[in-house]
């Protein structure tokens, strides 16, 4: 056989195992998206917070299903899911709160308010960095 004949049949077998790599590349892709769809469709359903993908990844969207919508919005109509904020900030609302309610006990009972007041301050800046002041 003479070399260019030989060259010839191993750029086609070369090119049918690149068409064949491409097409369960391109499935294991599509498989390994639609994994990770339905484990961040579960995770806010169960959690009430969107998964964040890795760093190198700059995001990550997906449409829901036509079956996965229709059960998805019957427990949304019933009590709908408001994105929950991460525990830091859910306990400076908390302290805050505190805070204004010591705040309105001493002004009304005609007692010192300056600890209360520089106290209320600086949880609420501290909500301001956090961008979470109501």
């Amino acid at each position: 056989m003479d070399p260019i004949s030989e060259y010839q049949k191993w750029k086609q077998q070369g090119e049918t195992l690149r068409s064949q790599a491409k097409q369960a590349m391109e499935a294991r892709f599509r498989e390994l998206l639609t994994e990770a769809a339905g484990i961040a469709q579960e995770y806010q359903r169960d959690f009430g917070a969107a998964l964040k993908p890795p760093a190198p990844i700059t995001a990550f969207r997906y449409k829901t299903g036509a079956a996965a919508k229709k059960k998805a919005a019957k427990p949304a109509e019933k009590m709908p899911v408001a994105p929950s904020p991460d525990p830091r900030v859910k306990e400076l609302q908390k302290r805050r709160a505190v805070v204004q309610k010591k705040l309105d006990a001493a002004k009304s009972a005609g007692k010192a308010t300056k600890n209360f007041e520089d106290q209320l301050y600086e949880v609420e800046d501290e909500l301001r960095l956090a961008g979470q002041l109501a």
